[in-house]
């Protein structure tokens, strides 16, 4: 089980974001929406995710939780705290 402090996974999804949405300016509470994110970004987000955590993230938690700080604690709280 991999365990990762919430700060590191927002930390993270911060940089996972940026890269998937093109934003070096983005920050734990940009908006994935707001930012132009679309499915295929989202898409991008949870394969990364998969890839550095070793976890398989729904994508609808994207759109359901869209900033990096917002998704953070979901994927902590539901995906790597067993």
């Amino acid at each position: 089980m991999t365990v990762i402090s919430t700060t590191s996974t927002t930390t993270l999804l911060v940089g996972v974001f940026r890269d998937a949405l093109g934003l070096p300016e983005a920050e734990a509470d940009s908006d994935f929406f707001e930012c132009g994110g679309d499915s295929l970004s989202a898409f991008q987000i949870t394969a990364r995710l998969q890839e550095a955590l070793g976890v398989e993230v729904p994508v609808a938690l994207v759109f359901a939780y869209p900033t990096p700080g917002e998704l953070a604690e979901v994927v902590e709280t539901d995906f790597l705290q067993g």
